[in-house]
């Protein structure tokens, strides 16, 4: 099954050098070769990261074997200093458009490698999204498996099952180890199935680090290879005016369900856990299409001192919706009240929307209620 992704009509237009950042297995490598480069360099293969590291001169000599237009270098946070060489290259006449990958933004941002502002456009890969799946993914399936593009097309579960749960060794592996980014390995594992334990609620780095039986420190630090890894997106708290008082904790993400579940050791969408995972869902459905696009897009939660809850406020193009969510084939005037208590305090135009998992568009006390995948196609096409 080959899955067109989006991003791919707009890579193809630029005409600058980018950079394509993601977490592992969203499909970066694929996409790229689907480019068609003149000159592939991946620096995920042993020996080729070898070469580069002994010879600092390796990428200008193999660029003058021949007039290469385009230049495909993987997995380029493995060697950041490579930015450095490229921007030598770039500043040249009829230098190549180089296709940059990286699953982690770690060593680009803190390993003062240089960003070629200017020279470079950075893009992001986030998992399968419902455009490119014409709005027909199997909403049970992807709660419990994830839309990991290789996951999404396995036709059996138990394989897809199976390579979801490495994927968790993969990562401690090839790029916490590998890249050197704590040197507490096991320290880290823990934090890393505490925090699937306490993904979509309410960042407290003190329960993270009592029940991972680390410091506080180190919670913290680790929280951020988990962010600079793309595993784990944060969805700040919403904030317009310190006259009403809210809690200003945040809540996080992991990037995929299937990955979460595969950490948790529960592939089940269970009665107790549905409403959890759709938030995850949704929420990286939210992200991944905005990449897919590439759009500015904030997603905040909203919550008062007073208990009254609104899961997502998306800032999207100008336009500002209130998303609550319903993990039920039902919905009702009862499910309004967060929606209701954020339209009375925001005051500007805003669009609610309750997203459920029936498939019929109802209007609820003047508030569109509609499909998940239905709801996520309108926001798309405004």
């Amino acid at each position: 099954m080959i899955i067109s992704r989006y991003l791919e009509n707009t890579l193809l237009k630029t005409k600058k050098s980018f950079l394509l950042l993601g977490p592992r297995q969203t499909g970066k490598s694929t996409l790229i070769k689907n480019l068609k480069p003149d000159l592939t360099i991946n620096l995920a293969d042993e020996q080729t990261y070898l070469d580069f590291v002994r010879n600092p001169r390796e990428l200008s000599q193999r660029l003058t074997v021949s007039k290469y237009k385009t230049v495909f270098i993987d997995e380029v946070q493995r060697l950041p200093s490579l930015l450095n060489t490229l921007q030598t290259i770039l500043d040249e006449q009829r230098s190549p458009q180089f296709y940059l990958t990286g699953s982690s933004a770690r060593k680009l941002k803190r390993g003062h490698a240089n960003l070629l502002p200017g020279r470079l456009h950075t893009y992001s890969l986030g998992t399968l999204c419902a455009s490119e799946l014409e709005y027909k993914i199997h909403t049970s399936r992807a709660l419990e498996l994830g839309t990991l593009p290789a996951i999404y097309t396995e036709e059996s579960s138990e394989e897809a099952i199976k390579t979801l749960r490495s994927y968790s060794l993969s990562y401690l592996k090839e790029e916490v180890q590998a890249e050197a980014l704590t040197r507490n390995l096991e320290g880290f594992s823990r934090f890393l199935f505490v925090a699937a334990s306490f993904s979509g609620q309410f960042l407290d780095f003190t329960k993270l680090s009592r029940e991972a039986q680390i410091p506080r420190q180190s919670a913290m630090r680790y929280f951020e290879i988990l962010e600079d890894t793309l595993i784990v997106h944060r969805c700040e708290a919403f904030a317009k005016s310190d006259h009403k008082r809210f809690i200003q904790h945040p809540k996080f993400y992991f990037f995929d369900t299937g990955v979460l579940n595969a950490l948790l050791g529960n592939f089940k969408a269970s009665d107790d856990r549905k409403g959890l995972l759709f938030e995850h869902l949704f929420f990286n459905q939210l992200l991944s299409s905005s990449y897919s696009r590439d759009q500015d897009i904030r997603i905040s939660t909203y919550r008062t001192e007073h208990g009254a809850e609104v899961d997502f406020i998306v800032q999207l193009d100008g336009q500002t919706w209130a998303l609550e969510l319903k993990a039920s084939n039902r919905v009702g005037k009862e499910d309004l009240r967060g929606i209701k208590n954020f339209s009375e305090f925001y005051k500007k135009k805003h669009t609610p929307l309750l997203v459920y998992f029936g498939d019929i568009e109802k209007n609820i006390d003047g508030v569109a209620a509609l499909p998940w995948q239905e709801a996520l196609k309108r926001m798309a096409s405004l």
